[in-house]
């Protein structure tokens, strides 16, 4: 019986990890942490009965302690709960699908505490990569990647010399606003900006997609994931999602994973690495699928992968600023109070008007944000 802890239970991958949970009698919830969905909380206890639960507000968590005053389960609060569910003696695995930084301190916490981690929080190494990496090693702990890229990256460097790759091949659907040109683009409402051809995800990462800037984020994240440069990462669009990402070596040769878009298969994946375990669900169909294609990405159109690329080469605190301006940005755009374009704009802005500190540590990280958060509202005059 293997014991997880879900950071971000009631988002996209939580409840995605919960259902690999309920069809696979081996794997026990020993904690689960939220936002402020109380509601949904109140029923993922009841069906999972964990030991621990944390809510990020003190209204929810007293809201959710009212509503669960039967069970024999502890209810936590904020960063405190957060730490104490990374920290668990019970737990073998924690699943970090909370959005935000504010995935950091519970990452370090348990990585410090012993637990491999099942990252899909991209934040943690976007903004502290220098911190989490040499304590992953330092422990002797697993960073089992969640997206589907750097799964895909993972599983395809299995029985491989991680020295001999030559070039990391990031995949991209291209969103919902691929071959678009800049005057389309200005027009563009969050309504658009939802509809993702491909992947079920919240709401927060389909507009990154639509903008690049969630794969500008993974660029980040496989650098300091897979130790590589920079320049050994290379976009490629693919607009039907069934190659995830490739990885090609020194003599040539290319690995790549293929499979239908479902996140339920790299989640299952880093749950029980490194076995495979038995999914059902839809498979790929080769005679259906007739045709795979390939493109550039349009990195002038689309800014935000570009302003990615550029931050992770200014490294230090760079990066913090191209995630945390986007954040607010996006958080702005998806209320209706900046324009589509403006996303990329204010992100630009944010990292021309920071002065990058060079190794940062995490009170410095967060500083950044708190810095990048106040520019982009600041911008948008609000």
């Amino acid at each position: 019986m293997k014991k997880i802890a879900v950071l971000g239970s009631t988002g996209s991958i939580g409840t995605q990890t919960l259902e690999i949970v309920r069809e696979n009698t081996d794997l026990q919830v020993v904690a689960l942490a939220a936002g402020n969905s109380v509601e949904l909380m109140e029923q993922q206890i009841r069906e999972f009965r964990p030991r621990l639960a944390a809510m990020w507000s003190e209204k929810a968590c007293e809201d959710l302690k009212a509503r669960v005053a039967d069970l024999d389960v502890k209810i936590l609060c904020g960063m405190d709960g957060l730490l104490e569910i990374a920290t668990m003696e019970e737990s073998e695995i924690l699943v970090t699908a909370i959005v935000g930084m504010i995935g950091i301190r519970p990452t370090i916490a348990a990585i410090e505490a012993g637990k491999d981690i099942a990252l899909a929080n991209k934040e943690t190494l976007v903004t502290a990569g220098h911190i989490i990496m040499p304590l992953a090693k330092e422990k002797g702990i697993s960073i089992l990647p969640v997206d589907s890229e750097h799964s895909a990256v993972f599983q395809s460097l299995n029985g491989e010399k991680p020295e001999q790759i030559e070039k990391i091949l990031l995949t991209a659907s291209g969103g919902p606003f691929r071959g678009k040109t800049l005057e389309e683009l200005k027009n563009m409402k969050v309504e658009d900006a939802l509809k993702h051809p491909n992947w079920s995800m919240g709401r927060k990462i389909t507009i990154d997609s639509s903008t690049l800037v969630n794969k500008g984020l993974e660029v980040i994240e496989a650098k300091w994931l897979f130790d590589v440069a920079l320049d050994q990462i290379q976009v490629v669009v693919h607009p039907q999602s069934i190659i995830h990402s490739m990885v090609q070596f020194r003599d040539g040769g290319i690995m790549a994973q293929l499979g239908t878009p479902d996140m339920k298969l790299p989640i299952q994946y880093a749950l029980y690495y490194p076995d495979r375990m038995p999914m059902g669900g839809k498979r790929v169909d080769f005679y259906d699928l007739a045709k795979i294609t390939f493109e550039k990405p349009d990195m002038d159109t689309f800014k935000g992968l570009k302003l990615a690329y550029e931050a992770s080469e200014i490294g230090g605190s760079m990066p913090t600023v191209y995630n945390a301006a986007n954040e607010k940005a996006v958080s702005l755009f998806l209320d209706k109070k900046i324009s589509y374009l403006q996303i990329t704009e204010f992100i630009e802005a944010a990292m021309k008007n920071h002065k990058k500190v060079e190794s940062p540590t995490v009170e410095q990280i967060l500083a950044a944000e708190a810095e990048s958060h106040a520019f982009v509202t600041k911008a948008a005059g609000l």
